[in-house]
Parts: structure tokens; sequence; C-alpha cells
């Protein structure tokens, strides 16, 4: 075993604890650095669809003791929306063929409103664990009006905090694609917070964004206006969490893990508001809602339902092309033959109450494909007879696609062929390697990549976090694997590697939706219906997670018709439905 896992686990908590001086000194001069002051704030002016808006914009840090970051060495970030028409998704990183040559890249995070994705340096130390909060006027005094915080975080990278509304901004809050519009058109409280995330090093070298800082500092923002309640516009009881990609995921985690303990010692390291060194908290973190967009979740179990998906079109593509090498149709195989048996230990329940099994989902997943199709033949979408072509707009690319898979006849789904329709999306945007998430260092996937690099010591740039890619590590003194550590996966977990085992948990909405944690009550989940980035089976997997939340009051799930990996797509009927579930809470 090498000396970097064997201290694993006190690296984990130690990531968390560097803190830079300004904490330290505001605690020494016995002032409450977490204290909102209601009276610094600058004003800006906007329009909201061509009406003049007051905006108070605030910028606090939202931990006593934030981590230090080398901003210097710090992912780039998105410019500051607001000035334009919403932009798309950023592109998603090609990376080599499906061969397996090069992995797949991660690629940019999604382009926000005012424009397409334009990289800028990060700027503030604080930056990833600090928050913009703007208060439109008319919720100047408004203290039951919703929050809704928005994080970054694509790919599950590290995202700084972004001043999304500034002097002179333009927004709208009639369209589809302008969340922030359409939150200050309805007299939200808007914040965005920034997060550690995998990508980030501290002023010590180490990697100070390993799971789970991402949901930590999350969380730690949650308690910060939790904390602040009674000064602060808004009420903290309706704080609905938004993301896309990676900040679907963060936001799905979030939403689900509500006041786990589990939490507790590195909220108490980053001085999160309401809880002390002993790990004793008065302050909550549970939330209102999420409307999260295709998140990418479940991370330790993805690259098994994405096989388990994915692997016949692979099987194919191979007989038919050549395309993919023996040894990553070897790993479909064996990721997909693992997935049964966890799905089956979720022990969750169909909406007629018969258990959700790997024999029924594909029934699962054509319900929920047919249902996205209606709902846009609903909206006016016009569906190609079969043999004529799809118009597909993906990242500023329109192609077009022969439809072989989608029968309708007089407005109604008559047939899907599943086979087909999962050709289909692979054809539109080719498939990820085998494995899918943890790639690196296994199956001929060469360098680093994937969300391993979310996970391990704070000491490592990476780390394998599922059991095939740990058991199939191929590069020596990486410190993953049976040839570093000299233990199988199933060895390693339950000794030294739990610490790894807590992060995969930290980071993934399923454990505790399924074990009773303070999970949100209201949920909107999107993920497009020609998404590969990841698995209709995760997705699906997630929203009967949190239909048999017994926590669970609202879950409006859907297969948007057509949509690639992106996300608000739909801001109207999102915002319609966050205010009708808010009406009902009251």
């Amino acid at each position: 075993m090498t000396r970097q896992h064997r201290l694993f686990a006190g690296s984990l908590f130690a990531l968390s604890a560097t803190a830079c001086a300004s904490g330290a000194l505001a605690a020494a001069s016995g002032t409450d650095p977490l204290r909102f002051d209601p009276s610094k704030y600058s004003t800006v002016h906007v329009t909201v669809d061509g009406a003049p808006l007051e905006v108070r914009r605030y910028q606090v840090v939202y931990v006593s003791k934030p981590v230090a970051v080398d901003i210097t060495k710090a992912p780039s970030m998105g410019p500051p929306p607001g000035a334009g028409p919403p932009g798309g998704a950023g592109p998603q990183g090609a990376g080599g063929p499906p061969g397996g040559a090069a992995p797949q890249g991660a690629g940019g995070p999604p382009g926000g409103p005012g424009g397409p994705f334009v990289q800028t340096p990060v700027t503030d130390p604080h930056a990833y664990q600090s928050m913009y909060i703007y208060v439109p006027s008319t919720a100047y005094n408004d203290t039951r009006t919703a929050i809704i915080l928005q994080v970054g975080n694509a790919g599950w990278v590290a995202s700084a905090a972004q001043d999304r509304i500034v002097d002179g901004g333009q927004f709208s809050g009639n369209s589809d694609t302008d969340n922030t519009g359409a939150a200050l058109k309805a007299g939200y409280v808007i914040v965005n917070a920034g997060t550690r995330s995998r990508g980030i090093k501290g002023t010590d070298g180490s990697w100070v964004g390993k799971a789970p800082a991402v949901v930590v500092d999350a969380k730690a923002a949650i308690r910060y206006l939790r904390y602040n309640d009674a000064v602060m516009p808004g009420s903290a009881e309706r704080i609905v969490i938004t993301g896309t990609s990676g900040g679907g995921g963060l936001s799905v985690a979030v939403a689900a893990s509500g006041n786990s303990p589990d939490f507790y010692p590195y909220l108490a390291a980053i001085g999160a508001a309401g809880i002390d060194a002993k790990g004793k908290s008065t302050v909550r973190d549970d939330i209102f809602g999420t409307i999260a967009y295709c998140p990418i979740n479940d991370l330790g179990h993805a690259d098994t339902e994405y096989e388990w998906q994915y692997g016949a079109v692979r099987s194919a593509a191979n007989t038919n092309r050549g395309q993919y090498p023996a040894d990553m149709q070897a790993a479909s195989k064996a990721l997909a033959a693992a997935f049964p048996a966890y799905l089956a230990s979720l022990h969750l329940k169909r909406e007629d109450g018969t258990p959700l099994t790997a024999d029924n989902l594909q029934q699962a997943i054509l319900a929920q494909v047919k249902k996205g199709t209606e709902a846009g033949i609903a909206r006016g979408e016009k569906i190609p007879a079969l043999g004529q072509d799809f118009v597909l707009s993906n990242r500023g690319t329109t192609t077009t696609q022969r439809n072989e898979w989608l029968t309708v006849e007089n407005g109604q789904v008559r047939n899907i062929d599943y086979t087909k329709y999962l050709q289909f999306v692979a054809s539109a945007t080719a498939l990820k390697t085998a494995p899918a998430f943890d790639a690196a260092a296994n199956t001929g996937n060469k360098g680093v990549s994937g969300e391993s690099t979310l996970f391990g010591p704070a000491t490592a740039e990476y780390s394998n976090f599922a059991e095939y890619s740990w058991n199939h590590n191929e590069v020596p003194g990486d410190g993953s694997g049976p040839d570093d550590t000299h233990q199988s996966w199933a060895d390693y977990t339950a000794g030294a590697g739990k610490s790894l085992l807590a992060q995969v948990k930290m980071v993934s909405p399923i454990p505790y939706l399924t074990r009773g944690a303070d999970s949100a009550p209201y949920w909107y989940v999107r993920h497009g219906m020609v998404d590969r980035d990841t698995s209709f089976a995760t997705q699906v997997t997630l929203y009967y997670s949190i239909l048999n939340s017994h926590r669970v009051k609202d879950v409006n799930f859907q297969l948007a018709w057509l949509r690639p990996h992106s996300g608000d797509y739909d801001v109207r009927e999102a915002y319609a439905w966050l205010a009708g579930v808010l009406a009902k809470a009251k």
C-alpha cells in the first residue's frame, strides 16, 4: 500500500482545513464573519423584458475559514452574463475516436445568458467559497419569496462565483433559456455560489477540490442563508438549487442529502455556519427543491449503467465497423453484467408498486421516451414519418438523421424500437469510452480523464473510484489498483479505502434518497432524449429513487424531446412548475 493511501482519510479532512488569513483574523477579533450586513450592497440597474429594474447586489464569503486556493493554477470561468441572448451549451470535448486511442474530453461548461462560453481567469482568492446575492426591488421587503441558488460545476469541475447581474444587463422573463430573467421577473432572490471541486489546487500544492468538497461548499452556502434568514430578503425555507450537467449532479446530491451528519466534520473544518468543532449542528442545510438539468450523478455506478444501456450498441459497432478494441468490449460486458444486482439492491418500486429491476427498466425507459415525445407533440413539434429525417441541433451544429425508430400516427406514439433508438442516440453523438466516467489509467484509456480527478487523497491528482477500473488499473505508481496497493477493490474498500467509498457516496443522491436524509420535497429534473453524456438508465433510476422517497411531495421528471446535453431550455415550464409548488407550500 502506498503512503499516500495510508494517509487518505487524514488528507480528506485536512484538505478542508487550510484557512485563509481573513477568516482567522475575523475569528480572533471577536467579530462574526458570517453575519450578513444588509447595508453593504451596490445597486445595479437592468431591464427585464425591456422594463427597468433595480437590483441590490451583495458579495459575501460564506465560510469563516475559506480554503487557500492557488488562483494562478485555477480553471478559467465564463464571463458575466446578461448582455445578450442566452448562450447554448459549451462544446464537449470530442476526445479520441471511440476505439479508445484517447479518452473523451470533459468539454467546457455550458454557456450562460449573455453569450457563448468564453474563458476568463479567476482573480479572487475567495471566488470558490463566495457568492453573489441579488435582490430585485420587488423583493426588498419580501421575507417569503424563494431563493434561487445557482451553481456551475459543469463536468464536476470547480466553479468560481459568477457575477451574473451587472449594470446594464438585459434579461427576459418570457424566454425559455434565461433562468435569471425568469427569477427576476418572479421577484425571487438569486444567489450565484462558487464551490470547490476537481481541478483546483491549494496554495500548499494539494488538490483541495476532492469530494466531498463541492457538496460541502454548497451546503455551507445554504447554511449561510439559513443563519442570516432573519435579516435577509427571501425565505431560507424556500431555497431551490439549480444547475446543469455536473452542476445538475451537484444540485441533486445537495437536494437529497439534507442535514446528513456525514458532512459535519467537513463543514466544521471550513467554518460553515451553525456547526462547531465537535460537529454539533444548530443550522439546517436541507432545501425546498431543485431544478436540475442532465444531472451527471450516481458516479460510483454510472459506468455499469452506461454499459448496460449501450453495450449492445458497442458490440454491433464492433461487428459492423471494427470501431471498439477488445479490451473495451470486455470492459463493457463486465460492467453491464454488474448493473442488475446493483439496481436490485436499491429495492425501488415502480408506480404500480412492483419492483424496478433490470428486466423491466427498458420498459420504464421507453415509457419516459413516449412521455417526452408526446410532450413534444403537444408543443407543436413535427415528427418525421419512418424513413424521413429528424433535424438535430447540437452545440451550434445542425444535422439530419433518419427516423428508423419512432412511429407516430394521428399525433399518438404507436411504436418505439428501443435498439434502433439507442443507435440513433449514439449516432447523434459518439459514445463515451468504456468505462465512461472512471476511465483514467485503465482499459487502454490514456492520460487522466473523466471524474477520476474528483476522488482520492488530496496528494494525488486522481484515483480510480469504481470496482472495474480499480481492478484493471494499468499505471504503476499512481496509487490506484492492485499493482500499487496489493489489494483488490473489495479488500481495499473494506479497509484503507473506506474513505474512497465515503467520497463516492457523498456526491451521489441515491444513498440519501433511499436511506432517509432530509431530502428536498420538490424536484424538477430534465435529461435530453438524445443526451448520451450519461445513460437513461442512470436518470430513470434517479427518478424512481426520488419517487420512492417518503420526503418527496412532487417530482416532475422528463426525457426532453430531442434535447442534447444541455440545460435551461424550458425555463418558462420550469418556473411555472416552481410557482405552482411554492403556492401549494404556503
